[in-house]
C-alpha cells in the first residue's frame, strides 16, 4: 500500500477511506465530480492578474507584489505548491522590499477552485508569515471553503503521484 504523502496529518479513518477510493478505482471519479473543468489561467501574465484582483478585494491595504508565476522547480525543490518570498534590499539610502509568489505548475491544469485556494493561501503570508490561527482564519475571510478545498486539493495532488494527469 502506497503512502498517503500529502494527507500525512489526517486521521487514520479518513486515510482509510482515501485507500478505499484508491483501491476501487473512484478517487479521480470523485474529484472530477466535484471539480469538472481545469481553469484557463494558464500564462504568467494572466495569473498575476487573476492574484492582484484577489488581493484588491481583500488586501488592499497590503505591499504590493513585485512578481507572479508559474514555477516549474517548486514541488520538486520545496516540496511545496506555492512560495510567498519576501526580500529586502539596500538601494542607495532606501529599503526596498519585494513580494514575490511563486505556484507549482503542475497547477496550470487544475480546477480553478484549487488555484484560487493557492493563490489565497500565499496572499495570506502578505499579513501572517507563520501557519498561525490568524494565518488560517485571514484565508477562510477570503475563501470560506479553505479547508474543504485544501483537502480535495490533498486528494488531487494525491491522484497525480498515483496516476497523473486528472483533466
Amino acid at each position: 500500500m502506497n503512502t498517503l504523502k500529502y494527507l500525512a496529518g489526517y486521521s487514520t479513518t479518513v486515510t482509510d477511506q482515501v485507500y478505499k477510493l484508491i483501491d476501487s478505482d473512484k478517487l479521480a471519479d470523485v474529484l472530477l465530480k466535484k471539480y469538472p473543468v481545469s481553469h484557463a489561467i494558464k500564462t504568467d501574465k494572466a495569473l498575476y492578474s487573476y492574484v492582484i484582483d484577489i488581493k484588491n478585494q481583500y488586501l488592499r491595504q497590503s505591499n504590493p507584489l513585485s512578481k507572479v508565476v508559474y514555477d516549474d522547480k517548486i514541488d520538486v525543490v520545496h516540496q511545496a505548491i506555492g512560495l510567498h518570498s519576501f526580500v529586502s534590499r539596500v538601494q542607495g539610502g532606501n529599503l526596498k522590499a519585494k513580494n514575490e509568489i511563486r505556484i507549482g505548475s503542475v497547477f496550470k491544469s487544475a480546477a480553478p477552485e484549487f488555484l484560487r485556494m493557492i493563490v489565497v493561501h500565499e496572499l495570506a503570508h502578505l499579513r501572517e508569515k507563520e501557519h498561525n490561527k490568524a494565518f488560517y482564519k485571514l484565508c477562510e475571510y477570503m475563501e470560506p471553503n479553505y479547508h474543504q478545498l485544501e483537502f480535495d486539493m490533498r486528494l488531487y495532488l494525491t491522484h497525480l503521484d498515483l496516476v497523473g494527469k486528472l483533466y
